[in-house]
C-alpha cells in the first residue's frame, strides 16, 4: 500500500479538499456529520446508481462476484463529476466518471484513487456526434452558433468536442462559439428530434436506440481520433483505502469479473441479465433501452488502467486552462494493484 499512503501524505486534507470543490459541496459535506472522517471498516459501499441503466458494480453483486461486500444504493447520480465529487466528501464510499474529471478534481487536491476502469471507447461503444438526418450540419464550421447536449459539462463528451474542433484547426475563441448544455442521457435523443439541441453527443444503448429509430446521422466520433482507450474509472477516497484495503480488493476484484463474464457471454445473455436486475430492484424505471446494449467499452483486461488514459486529459486540461499546470503524476492518479488481473494475473 505504499503508493496510496505517498498519495494520501502528498494531497490536502479533507476539509481543504471539500473548500476546493466549492461552496455547494461543501455545505452537502458538513451535512454529513463525521460520517466520512470516522475510522471504520465496512463490508457495505454506498454508492449511487443510473436511471434506466445497469452499473458493473451492480452487475459484480448480482453475479455474486462481490464476495461479502454489499452495495448500499442511495439515490442516482445526474453525472459522472457529481458523482466523484459525492465520493470525495464521504457521501458515497465509491464514484466513477470520466478521467478528465477525476484527474480535475485529483489536480485540486482530492484525496482519491482510481482504482478499476469501468467504461471506454471501441467498436461496439463509443461517444458519437449525432444530427437530424436532414440537418443543415455537415463540417465543424458548421458547429459555431449551434448548441450541442451531453450529458453533463466538464466530462466526456465536452472533452471530446474541444479535442475534435482543435484537431480542426478552432481557435479557442470560436471552439467557444459552439455552446456545450447539458441534457439527461435519456432526454439526450427526444430533444434532438425536438429541435431543442442541433447536435447529441450519444454513447452506449442511448446512442444505439437512437440510430434504430432512424432519422440521424453521425458527424464524428471520438474513436475516429482517440482509438480505443477507457475513458472512465472508479474511485475511492485514499482514507477509506488505506482503513479498508480488503473491501476494495473484493470490490475492484468483482468488477473485473463482471467485465469478463460480459466479454466472454453471449450478448443476448448479458442484455437477459441486466434487465433482470433492472425490473427486480424497484426503482420505478424503463429497461426497453438495456436491449442496445454491446459493450462496456473497456481497453483493458478486467478493467486495468494505463497512463495514457489519464495524461491525455491531464494534458487537455492544463492546454484548455482548466487547470493552471499538470502537477500529480499518473502513479499518484491510479492504481492497478486490487485488479486481480494485474501483472498477469487471473480471479479465483
Amino acid at each position: 500500500m505504499s503508493s496510496i499512503t505517498g498519495t494520501t501524505r502528498r494531497r490536502f486534507m479533507s476539509a481543504l479538499t471539500v473548500a476546493a470543490i466549492g461552496a455547494p459541496v461543501a455545505a452537502t459535506a458538513a451535512g454529513c456529520g463525521t460520517a466520512a472522517g470516522r475510522a471504520r471498516r465496512t463490508g457495505t459501499l454506498r454508492y449511487q446508481g443510473w436511471t434506466g441503466t445497469v452499473t458493473l458494480p451492480e452487475l459484480a453483486a448480482d453475479l455474486g462476484y462481490l464476495g461479502e461486500v454489499e452495495l448500499e444504493w442511495v439515490g442516482n447520480t445526474n453525472s459522472g463529476p457529481q458523482d466523484v465529487q459525492t465520493a470525495a466528501t464521504g457521501e458515497v464510499d465509491f464514484g466513477g466518471a470520466f478521467n478528465g474529471a477525476s484527474v480535475k478534481l485529483q489536480e485540486s487536491g482530492a484525496p482519491l484513487t482510481s482504482v478499476i476502469g469501468y467504461y471506454g471507447t471501441d467498436e461496439k461503444y463509443y461517444n458519437g456526434f449525432w444530427v437530424p438526418e436532414d440537418s443543415p450540419i455537415r463540417s465543424p464550421r458548421d458547429l459555431m452558433g449551434k448548441k450541442v447536449g451531453m450529458n453533463t459539462l466538464g466530462g466526456h463528451a465536452q472533452a471530446v468536442l474541444d479535442l475534435y474542433l482543435r484537431g480542426k484547426g478552432f481557435t479557442s475563441e470560436e471552439v467557444g462559439k459552439v455552446r456545450p448544455l447539458a441534457v439527461p442521457p435519456v432526454a439526450l435523443e427526444q430533444s434532438l428530434r425536438q429541435g431543442q439541441i442541433d447536435v447529441a453527443a450519444l454513447s452506449g444503448i442511448f446512442q444505439e436506440k437512437a440510430k434504430d429509430n432512424g432519422g440521424v446521422r453521425s458527424l464524428f466520433r471520438d474513436l475516429d481520433f482517440l482509438g480505443t482507450f477507457t475513458a472512465g474509472s472508479y474511485v475511492f477516497r485514499d482514507d477509506f483505502i488505506e482503513r479498508n484495503p480488503d473491501t476494495v480488493k473484493a470490490f475492484t476484484g468483482g468488477v473485473a469479473r463482471a467485465i469478463e463474464w460480459s466479454r466472454g457471454r453471449p450478448r443476448e445473455e448479458v442484455i437477459d441479465r441486466l434487465t433482470r436486475i433492472l425490473e427486480s430492484r424497484g426503482r420505478n424505471e424503463n429497461a426497453d433501452a438495456l436491449k442496445y446494449w454491446l459493450s462496456w467499452g473497456v481497453a483493458g483486461k478486467g478493467g486495468l488502467m494505463s497512463d495514457r488514459e489519464f495524461t491525455t486529459w491531464s494534458e487537455w486540461l492544463a492546454d484548455v486552462g482548466q487547470i493552471p499546470e499538470v502537477t500529480v503524476k499518473p502513479a499518484d492518479i491510479y492504481t492497478n494493484e486490487f485488479n486481480p488481473y494485474a501483472n498477469g494475473g487471473n480471479p479465483r
